[in-house]
This record gives structure tokens, sequence and C-alpha cells, in this order.
């Protein structure tokens, strides 16, 4: 009998195309996602933003899957050379002294997500340029001042409501000491992961959402008021996770969970 040649090529080829692909896919994982974190001022004596920021890199870098540059003016955002090194920008800050950064600098970060990379917010973050319109849509909700509120700092239960989605994956329901945003500002779709109930409100507040914003992802984390939210364990997963998640669409196996 002929031995079936044109078979077992294209049987080769196919095992040859499945083990590349992995290759790819595992040298992809090891490759270190390059993070701008920018960070600056707040509103002091309320948030001690450079803990906030420190804490925040830390996280990043002991899981093992980040390369972490932090700069303290927003004004970095006017350089489009500058963001293109990066894969992901991650904001820890409310700029009160730089409430506007200008229109080069808006179009840099619209851009920037739109083409395809990641973008994540944090806490109070998102009440930064306030009169800036898309950055509110790009944050998907955001904190409007002498709207959006929260009652005491104190333990409060958020819910895991989304359990297949890659940044909570695995993750059971939680107590955290922090402040329960509530009433944050928007109306656009956004894809609720983590929730809570809010005294303060007496409505159910999203606490941790994702969106698309053109061809990229944005992840909004409303917790974090300091280092002790920050450095939760569950916390620390689900930040290391929706940076992870922004720059890259997926979640790799977790390193530190």
């Amino acid at each position: 009998m002929a031995r079936p040649f044109g078979l077992g090529l294209v049987l080769f080829a196919a095992i040859g195309c499945i083990l590349f692909g992995d290759r790819v896919f595992a040298a992809e994982a090891a490759k270190p996602i390059r993070v701008l974190l920018i960070a600056g001022d707040d509103v002091a004596p309320f948030h001690d933003w450079r803990d906030i920021s420190e804490s925040t890199r830390d996280v990043l870098v002991a899981s093992g899957r980040f390369d972490v540059v932090v700069c303290e003016d927003p004004l970095i955002l006017e350089s489009k050379q500058a963001l293109d090194a990066y894969d992901v920008i991650v904001f820890t800050l409310f700029n009160k002294s730089v409430p506007d950064v200008g229109k080069d600098a808006r179009k840099n970060l619209l851009d920037f997500v739109k083409k395809g990379k990641g973008f994540y917010v944090q806490h109070l973050a998102s009440a930064s340029m306030p009169d800036w319109d898309e950055f509110g849509k790009l944050c998907g909700r955001r904190w409007v001042m002498g709207v959006s509120g929260h009652g005491p700092r104190e333990v409060f239960k958020a819910k895991v409501t989304k359990t297949k989605h890659p940044i909570t994956k695995g993750l059971t329901d939680f107590d955290i000491f922090d402040e329960l945003y509530s009433k944050m500002q928007g109306s656009g779709p956004i894809e609720v992961l983590i929730e809570a109930d809010s005294p303060w409100s007496k409505n159910t507040e999203p606490l941790l959402f994702t969106l698309s914003y053109g061809k990229g992802r944005v992840v909004n984390n409303a917790f974090g008021h300091d280092f002790k939210a920050i450095k939760h364990p569950t916390m620390k997963k689900i930040i290391a996770r929706s940076v992870e998640w922004a720059a890259t669409g997926r979640v790799a196996k977790p390193v530190t969970d």
C-alpha cells in the first residue's frame, strides 16, 4: 500500500503550527508589559498620593509581569513618542494642579487607547480634567465633585458579579476596608465585575468595571483609598490582572495567585 505522504505532511504541518503558536504565546507572556504609571497631585491631606502610586507600582512589579515607569507629570501625555513606548497607561492621580493637559495631550491619550492599547484608572483619578467630557467617557464612570461621594470609610462586602471574566476568574466576594465610591457619573455601556451596596447612596454601586474604547480596553477600579486597601490580598490580584487585561486583552496564569 502506498504511504499517504500528503496526509502525513498536512498532519505534520498542523502539529508544527500548533507547537509554533504555543511558543509564540509563551514568548509573548514572558515579555514584560510596559506600564506608564502617571501619578502626582491629589487632594492632600485626604490622599497620600505618593504612597498610593508607590503601592500600586509595588503590586505590579511583585507580580513579575510588568516593567513600570512612574511619571509625576501628566504633561508627559503631550509626547506621542513617549507614549508609544508603553502598552498601557495607569492613572492614579487627580491632577488638581493641571486641570487641563491641553489639546495635544488629550488627542495622544485618546489615540493611544483607540488604536488598541490599554488604560487603567484608579480611585479618584477618574475625577481628573473635569471639564473634558471625553475623558469621562474614556473612564466609563467618573467621580464628579459635588455629586459623587461616599460614607465613612469602613469594612464592606465587595460582590464579584462576573466569575468568568479573566480579571475576576476564580475570585469570590470579599470584605475590604476602603471608601465605597457612590454616584459616579456616566451613561455609556460598561461591564461590571465587582459591585457593593452603598448605605450612603442606598444603591448598588459599580466598583470595578471594563469597557471598550476604539480598539483598546479600559479598566476603572474605584477601590484604592490608601496602601492598606491596595495591598489587600484580593485587591493585589485585581490590580495586576486589570492592568494586564487592559494591556493585552487576556490574563496569563497569575504568578502571585
